[in-house]
This record gives C-alpha cells, sequence and structure tokens, in this order.
C-alpha cells in the first residue's frame, strides 16, 4: 500500500499530538490532589515523581533526534506512543513513592518519543518542501489540548476513581495512539509540491552548531522559558486554590488557553508569511512574563481570563517559533541531533522546576511571590532572545 499523503500524515499526527499532550504533559496536576487525599503523600513527593519524568525527558531527547535523523521516525512515535499508554498503566496501580517514580521514568521517555519534537523532525525530513505548513497545523490542533486535558480528566475523575481514569488513559495511548502513529508514517512518502533548492553540506552539524553563539543564546532562551512554564503548569491547580478559588473556577479560566493558542497559530498560518521568525519570536516571548505577573497579581474572574488568554496566545505561538528557527538557522540535515540537544538541555530546567518550585514555596510567602519570580526568568528569556542572531552559517 502507498504511504499516506502529507495531509493525511499531519491530520493523524495532531490527533497523536493533541491526545499525548493532553494526557502526558498537562494531566499531572489534575492528580496531584486525588493522590494526596488517598495516599497521604507531600507535594514535594509527588511533584518529584514529575520531575523526573521531564528528567527522563530532557536525557532521552537527544537519542530520540538522532534516530530520527537515522530514518526511524515511525519506530520512535510508535513506540513512544506505546511506552506512554504503559506508564500510565503502571501509574494506575501506585501504591508505593518508588512506583510513582517508576512510572514517571518510562513516561518521560515516551515524551522525548512523541511530544512536538518528534514530530516536528519527523515532518521536517519527510517533506522538506512543506514542513512549515505541517508544524503550524500540529500546533493549531495541539493547542486543544488543555482545553480537553483539565475537563476531560475532572469526569473521568467524577466517573471513575483515580485509578480508573488513568488506565483509561493509559489504553486510549495503547490501543489507539500507539497504531494510528504507525499508521500515519508508513512507508517513504512522495510529494508533488515543488522543492526549494537545498544543498546538504550547507546545513550545520551539532558540532559546528555548538561552536555558534546563537545555539548557546537561544538553549539559554528555551531553557528559561520552559522551567517558568513547566513551574506554572505543575502549580497551576494548587495557586488557583491558594487564592481561595474554588475549582470550577479554575476550570473557566484554563479552558481559554487551548483557545487563545489555537487563535494566535491560527492567526500566524494566515499572516505569518510577512512576520519573521525573529520578530514574532520576540513579541510572543514577552508575553509570557506578562502574563505571569497579571497571574500573580489577580483578584477577579476577568484578570485571571485574561492572563489566561495572553498566556495561551504566547505559549502557543513560542512552539511555532521553537519548530521553525532551529531548520532556519542551522538547516534540515541533522535538525533532529541539533534540536535534539538543544531541547536537552532545556528540558533538564523544565525538570527541575516543579521540584525546585515546590520547595521555593517552604521558603517564600506564598504562590504570589512564586509567579513574580517566574516572570522576572521570562524577561531573562527574551533578552537572550533579542541577542541570539542567526549564524552566519545559517542555511537560508
Amino acid at each position: 500500500m502507498n504511504p499516506p499523503s502529507f495531509r493525511a500524515t499531519v491530520a493523524a499526527l495532531a490527533l497523536g499530538q493533541l491526545l499525548c499532550w493532553a494526557a502526558l504533559y498537562y494531566g499531572f496536576s489534575s492528580f496531584v490532589l486525588p493522590m494526596q487525599r488517598a495516599l497521604g503523600w507531600s507535594k514535594p513527593e509527588m511533584m518529584g515523581a514529575f520531575t523526573l519524568g521531564l528528567a527522563v525527558w530532557g536525557a532521552t531527547t537527544y537519542a530520540a533526534g538522532a534516530a530520527i535523523d537515522h530514518g526511524r521516525g515511525r519506530a520512535v512515535m510508535t513506540l513512544g506512543a506505546a511506552l506512554a499508554g504503559v506508564g500510565f498503566l503502571v501509574w494506575s496501580q501506585a501504591g508505593s513513592l518508588p512506583w510513582l517514580y517508576a512510572a514517571w521514568a518510562l513516561l518521560g521517555a515516551a515524551m522525548a518519543m512523541t511530544l512536538y519534537e518528534p514530530a516536528f523532525n519527523v515532518l521536517t525530513k519527510r517533506f522538506p518542501a512543506q514542513y512549515r505548513e505541517g508544524i503550524t497545523t500540529l500546533t493549531l490542533v495541539g493547542g486543544f489540548a488543555s482545553t480537553l486535558s483539565f475537563p476531560a480528566i475532572a469526569a473521568l475523575l467524577a466517573w471513575l476513581d483515580w485509578r480508573g481514569a488513568l488506565a483509561a488513559i493509559g489504553a486510549l495511548l495503547l490501543l489507539g495512539v500507539a497504531p494510528l502513529h504507525a499508521w500515519a508514517l508508513k512507508g517513504t512518502p512522495t510529494t508533488d509540491a515543488p522543492q526549494r533548492t537545498h544543498d546538504a553540506a550547507d546545513d550545520a552539524t551539532l558540532h559546528e552548531a555548538l561552536r555558534e553563539r546563537a545555539f548557546w543564546l537561544l538553549t539559554a532562551t528555551f531553557t528559561l522559558y520552559s522551567f517558568a512554564v513547566a513551574a506554572l503548569w505543575a502549580h497551576i491547580m494548587p495557586a488557583f486554590a491558594a487564592k481561595g478559588l474554588p475549582e470550577s473556577t479554575a476550570l473557566a479560566v484554563v479552558v481559554w488557553f487551548g483557545p487563545a493558542q489555537v487563535a494566535g497559530r491560527f492567526a500566524f498560518l494566515v499572516f505569518g508569511r510577512w512576520v519573521s521568525v525573529r520578530a514574532l519570536g520576540v513579541i510572543v516571548l514577552a508575553g509570557m512574563p506578562l502574563a505571569l505577573a497579571i497571574f500573580a497579581l489577580a483578584e477577579g474572574t476577568a484578570s485571571l481570563i485574561l492572563f489566561a488568554l495572553l498566556f495561551g496566545l504566547a505559549n502557543g505561538l513560542v512552539t511555532i517559533v521553537r519548530g521553525n528557527l532551529v531548520p532556519e538557522y542551522f538547516g534540515r540535515e541533522h535538525v533532529g541531533r541539533i534540536s535534539g540537544a538543544m531541547s536537552a538541555i532545556a528540558l533538564l530546567s523544565r525538570a527541575a522546576a516543579p521540584l525546585l518550585t515546590a520547595w521555593m514555596l517552604l521558603a517564600l510567602p506564598g504562590y504570589r511571590e512564586l509567579l513574580l519570580g517566574l516572570s522576572a526568568l521570562g524577561v531573562a528569556a527574551v533578552l537572550a532572545f533579542v541577542a541570539a542572531k542567526p549564524p552566519t552559517t545559517a542555511s537560508q
């Protein structure tokens, strides 16, 4: 049988991204309070499991990128979804902290094999003339992941207990998403789209990229950004509770993340040809510290919705910036390795965020001060990005 078309491949991967992000990344926060009530574990103990998962994500992302560079994208993404399903099934049986940590070690490896970066790299390799459109489409659909995750998990928790909800998610990933990835990436695609003239010899190797100042400044940008965002996602429901707001109000706010992300990405799809990736990056990166400051100081629902809209726009578009900037700066030939190395460093920062911020809360007066500190990190990320000029060897 012929391999799926570009549009069919993108549609299948987009659905996979929606489900994987909703489960693997956004789902953890919704299980913190139910598990704490059932098992009596402290927040730092539970955040340590999520931190381990993010650390494994960072430690394995380069290997996933290198495998994709060697033509094994189908195996990476299919096995990643299957591993995610197994990880959730293991998590559902957790009765001790070591069991929980083992589950999140599996889930961290699954993140490295499924979440955005592998899909971006696979599309860049398989469809070199159309990958920008594909990346934007993936992020458009994936932008609904947070909107799906919080209410869907709340419904599962109301219907099943937390163990049953985790088992249901695991079955979906193992029996639904893994076969979908296997189908979407079978064979070697052909395309009638005109190819741009491109000489792979002009592309930077990982060794050459590591010698570029731009590589390290971009890495610093996304490292600082990742820390702040991971800290927010890990603590967002407890942060709402600290404001004295009920869960219904928190859900009414967080559901705006997805539509805001998608609105920003759709605007980029329509108008992005007139905006450079660098200019877009400066704008959207600046939105994150502003959003966090609003959340820190907000008292009413209207201010919190403004935070959700602004943060959603910024967080949605920064993914497009990240996906397009690496091939634009360093070329496509070694995009898996270069992107993987950059992500590994940023993801280690992301991994440390939930646990470090849980410890910081023991010394700080509360979430307001923590969020203002995260906002300051966002400002530093903007400054690093502005300083990251394209290298002279960048592939154009």
